[in-house]
């Protein structure tokens, strides 16, 4: 099973507002190493209060940090024909979409899931299923809201998440997952969501 997680943290509420990228990558179960790029916003040098308060990046952190069309040069390479996984890929991927969209950039083609979505059906009845929650549950360490250490994490919980439910492939997450793998492609995407289940009538 290979994967790669990804994890942004943003500047502002605006999803086109990235200020760090993270990328962890899995092969045949082992995380092989994170990678994590310093961004700086379009909207630079304005970031919102509540998002410093978050995840503690400045705009002096940025300063000297190359604006997104840069780093996608060198991340594009890495993601593109891979599958993707986010925790909360709802939120990750439309900043993705959206940088993309403000830059004029066209979007990769790759495969992607997500670890909150398919979470719900490998721990029932939890009260939360966000990061926090799932890796103190999971006794693994989270150093939350930086984009390496959340994507790390991220991988660190797949995998637990896809050994608990026997997963071995991306074919296998709509029956065993009852999730549908969302897809990104030039010029739209398809999102990855709950596989709803239709019982027979009468």
């Amino acid at each position: 099973m290979n994967f790669i997680t990804i994890d942004f943290e943003t500047a502002t509420t605006d999803r086109d507002s990235p200020c760090e990228i993270g990328l962890t990558f899995v092969e045949d179960w082992k995380i092989m190493g994170t990678k994590s790029w310093l961004i700086k916003p379009t909207y630079y040098p304005y970031f919102d209060y509540f998002n410093i308060a978050i995840h503690g990046i400045k705009p002096a952190d940025v300063a000297n940090a190359p604006e997104f069309d840069v780093i996608w040069q060198e991340v594009r390479p890495l993601i593109e024909h891979n599958f993707l996984i986010a925790h909360n890929a709802g939120f990750d991927f439309s900043v993705l979409r959206r940088t993309l969209d403000t830059y004029n950039l066209a979007y990769p083609t790759l495969d992607y899931s997500c670890s909150c979505i398919f979470s719900k059906r490998v721990w029932e009845g939890l009260p939360a299923y966000d990061l926090k929650t799932l890796c103190h549950l999971n006794q693994i360490a989270l150093n939350h809201h930086r984009a390496a250490a959340d994507s790390l994490a991220t991988a660190e919980l797949v995998i637990k998440a896809l050994q608990t439910a026997g997963v071995n492939s991306m074919e296998e997450f709509p029956e065993k997952l009852r999730t549908v793998v969302g897809k990104l492609y030039p010029g739209g995407y398809k999102p990855s969501k709950t596989k709803r289940l239709y019982k027979p009538k009468g």
